[in-house]
């Protein structure tokens, strides 16, 4: 079986302008935004280099409650992770495929709302791709 984790595409805009898309087109899509990590930032504290990186964590509550009522131990791939980095000379936006956690869990009985979670994550990076 060849399980696909991400789901990435390359935009034309700039990493900036990327990074404030996926924010509000999650918001726009019924997620909250609970945290930006900036990568790059934080390594470069620490004495390391690198090209732009930015994991934005969303959030969709009645989501969430559903799943973690189901198996709290699910709460290990949550919030969703939609990163936006610089690779290349080239921006790309990059998701974690919210589907595949019912793999992980399958006596959660998730699949449904792990599928709904999964087009909705999908939505917003094409959202943000184009916006």
């Amino acid at each position: 079986m060849d399980i696909k984790f991400d789901y990435t595409v390359e935009t034309t805009k700039g990493f900036d302008k990327a990074v404030e898309d996926v924010v509000e087109r999650s918001k726009a899509n019924g997620f909250g935004v609970l945290h930006i990590h900036d990568v790059k930032a934080t390594l470069a504290g620490k004495g390391y280099d690198r090209s732009d990186l930015k994991i934005i964590e969303v959030c969709n509550p009645g989501y969430a409650d559903k799943v973690l009522k189901a198996d709290v131990k699910i709460s290990i791939m949550l919030p969703c992770p939609i990163s936006v980095y610089e690779e290349d000379g080239k921006i790309y936006i990059c998701a974690l495929r919210p589907n595949v956690i019912s793999d992980f869990y399958p006596n959660a009985d998730i699949k449904a709302v792990a599928e709904e979670v999964d087009k909705a994550i999908i939505k917003i990076v094409q959202e943000a791709q184009g916006a």
